[in-house]
């Protein structure tokens, strides 16, 4: 492997494995590799050498313990992402994801041991190709005020970007989901991370998706003259639900563009939704009503409500793409996939797998049941032009929703 422009920090108390690991980062390329013996010392070379890109972080260790390193760095910048190598039982593993999360870092992956090159290769890739936005470039960081993002939005530099939903079996295109990038005339293109804060903030989300909705719907009209007639799935946050005129609003730019409800799916993630109050669940109805199919995301990221789940009108369930990530390691994970299969047939919902990055995942999850997923293994998000290109060359000529 070529160089790779990465500084690595090494936390292991063992000397063999952390001679094993620091060897192996040197050997796929890493420009930069540190090592320590516990959180301590990881901590001294923090400071003496600077920040660095990735930290491999055995979590038992004699002196401090990879916990309370992790607790120490937290959300400082010192440590960009987060692998965690530890022989603890999975459920404990599992339990650390959602520690790491909380404190604010990213996690890259869990390897387990023994550590394999080939899974440390896939993880710097992925490092490599798309670095956590919470560490984008000083100057990318400026432009997210308030100012800025409000000229981005009016000036249409908030574009579309559309990421296909497929066929686990037979690789047809099921739909798109529709996200958000900031087409900046300098920067070139700005992760959501910078400009979506600002805009929840400043009570922009509204006025963000019927923008979309406009970009979208044009996009669809000219996709079904060539002969694709996808559907196309909207992100709405709970909050989003209680504005009064949200389906009539809806309702309007759908018919400017003589679309109809049963093109768009609308993706709510579940939190918010438990204490859904009585004008959200009307947005629902009416958004069923109609046509629109709406779906959890995420769905098993926070705490899920089954009875909610039950009593609200979702046609579809999104799994959060953790379950993905450790499904191949980690039992309890096949557990809840099949077992949310079996729940979105019991309740007649259809079930997409989102993180699928391997063709290993995809098909594990064919043996499982799972028939539609979405990830990088299938089709990263792309702009309207890249979509089309990209279908005509795949040479999508069915229908597909």
């Amino acid at each position: 492997m070529s160089c790779l422009p990465l500084r690595v920090l090494v936390l292991e108390d063992h000397a063999f494995q952390r001679s094993v690991a620091v060897n192996m980062l040197r050997a796929l390329g890493c420009r930069e590799v540190f090592e320590a013996s516990d959180g301590a010392q990881a901590l001294a070379v923090l400071q003496a050498q600077g920040p660095v890109d990735i930290a491999l972080c055995d979590l038992q260790m004699e002196g401090m313990d990879g916990l309370e390193f992790l607790q120490r760095v937290g959300a400082s910048g010192q440590v960009k992402s987060i692998i965690i190598s530890s022989s603890l039982s999975a459920d404990l593993r599992r339990a650390v994801h959602q520690i790491v999360s909380l404190l604010g870092l990213v996690l890259l992956g869990d390897v387990g041991k023994p550590l394999h090159a080939e899974v440390l290769a896939h993880l710097l890739k992925k490092y490599l190709y798309n670095p956590p936005a919470e560490y984008l470039s000083g100057n990318a960081v400026e432009l997210a005020t308030e100012q800025d993002v409000r000229r981005a939005l009016a000036e249409q530099q908030l574009q579309p970007w559309y990421q296909p939903k497929f066929n686990l079996l037979t690789g047809e295109v099921c739909g798109v989901e529709v996200l958000c990038r900031w087409q900046h005339p300098l920067q070139g293109i700005i992760s959501p991370a910078v400009f979506m804060p600002i805009l929840e903030r400043c009570g922009l989300m509204d006025e963000l998706l019927f923008t979309q909705l406009d970009q979208a719907l044009r996009l669809q009209r000219h996709l079904r003259h060539r002969g694709f007639t996808l559907n196309m799935a909207f992100n709405l946050q709970a909050l989003q639900l209680a504005n009064s005129e949200l389906t009539s609003t809806i309702k309007g730019i759908l018919a400017a563009h003589s679309a109809s409800g049963f093109s768009l799916t609308f993706e709510l993630t579940e939190s918010g939704l438990l204490e859904a109050p009585a004008i959200s669940l009307e947005s629902l109805v009416r958004l069923r009503m109609m046509g629109c199919r709406l779906s959890i995301d995420d769905f098993g990221a926070g705490f899920s409500s089954l009875q909610r789940l039950c009593q609200l009108p979702f046609t579809e369930i999104k799994l959060d793409a953790e379950f993905v990530r450790t499904l191949e390691h980690e039992p309890r994970c096949r557990a809840v996939i099949s077992s949310t299969l079996a729940l979105g047939e019991t309740l007649g919902m259809a079930v997409v797998i989102e993180g699928i990055e391997t063709d290993a995942q995809r098909q594990q999850l064919l043996e499982l049941g799972c028939t539609q997923g979405q990830g990088y293994w299938y089709a990263r998000p792309m702009s309207g032009d890249d979509l089309l290109n990209w279908l005509q060359l795949r040479g999508e000529t069915r229908s597909v929703s």
